[in-house]
């Protein structure tokens, strides 16, 4: 890879910077100072240092997000502020977007990455990826309604949906829930529970396949993937579930 494009796909400027910082003679590789913006270098296996402090080369990037009610699962937006818009400049250069969508109002986990193929696997309908939601209704939730969800409940366009587990958590007036499902269809934890005469007031995605939201992020914050998260979740991305 040419060495300009290496620095600027970490970050460290466009290609006109990266030749500023050249010329500054504060590049090196493997310890030897270097301006020639054109060398080709092997970042796997050669030391690129700017400043003295080596650069990490990554070609993607795994984010995971406490997604905030009212921001939209988007890369761009000229009306509403999206996901994108919460990450650092240096998470926004690898050029991400957010795998699947929470609705605008629905706040938790949401996996934002440049990896087309995972998020190709993680969203494809043949690998049955399950999603698990905590919501708060408006309505008495009973076990008929487990046993209608287990079965796949029809929706307002006549789609009946695959089966997903309900948990009851509390019963009441205002009840709460946590469900799983396989699908991400629009509004479909809403459209499921108003097939039931029932509203969501409150939806909040807890899981996604093997990834859990790390409780300790607050709305709106996020972090990379620790390797074990991301190695557990393109391991599983690939297995097909009958």
């Amino acid at each position: 890879m040419r060495l300009d494009k290496l620095l600027s796909n970490m970050g460290l400027g466009t290609r006109k910077e990266v030749k500023q910082l050249l010329k500054q003679k504060v590049v090196t590789v493997d310890g030897v100072t270097v301006k020639d913006a054109s060398m080709h270098v092997d970042p796997d296996n050669q030391d690129v240092s700017v400043y003295g402090e080596r650069v990490q080369y990554t070609e993607f990037i795994y984010i995971m997000m406490h997604k905030p009610p009212g921001v939209i699962s988007a890369t761009e937006d000229v009306a509403e502020k999206t996901v994108i818009d919460l990450l650092d400049p240096f998470a926004r250069h690898f050029k991400p977007f957010p795998v699947g969508r929470l609705d605008k109002d629905t706040e938790g986990l949401l996996l934002i990455t440049n990896d087309g193929q995972l998020a190709h696997n993680l969203l494809s309908p043949k690998k049955h990826v399950q999603k698990t939601y905590y919501a708060k209704i408006e309505g008495v939730v009973t076990e008929e309604d487990v046993v209608s969800f287990q079965q796949g409940v029809e929706l307002d366009d006549g789609y009946v949906t695959k089966p997903g587990k309900l948990v009851i958590l509390s019963s009441g007036e205002k009840s709460e829930i946590e469900l799983t499902i396989q699908e991400g269809k629009f509004h479909q934890v809403k459209r499921m529970f108003e097939s039931v005469g029932k509203k969501v007031t409150y939806l909040k995605r807890l899981s996604m396949g093997s990834l859990m939201l790390d409780e300790q992020l607050k709305l709106g914050e996020y972090r990379e993937l620790t390797e074990n998260e991301l190695e557990t979740l393109i391991h599983s991305s690939k297995v097909e579930q009958l």
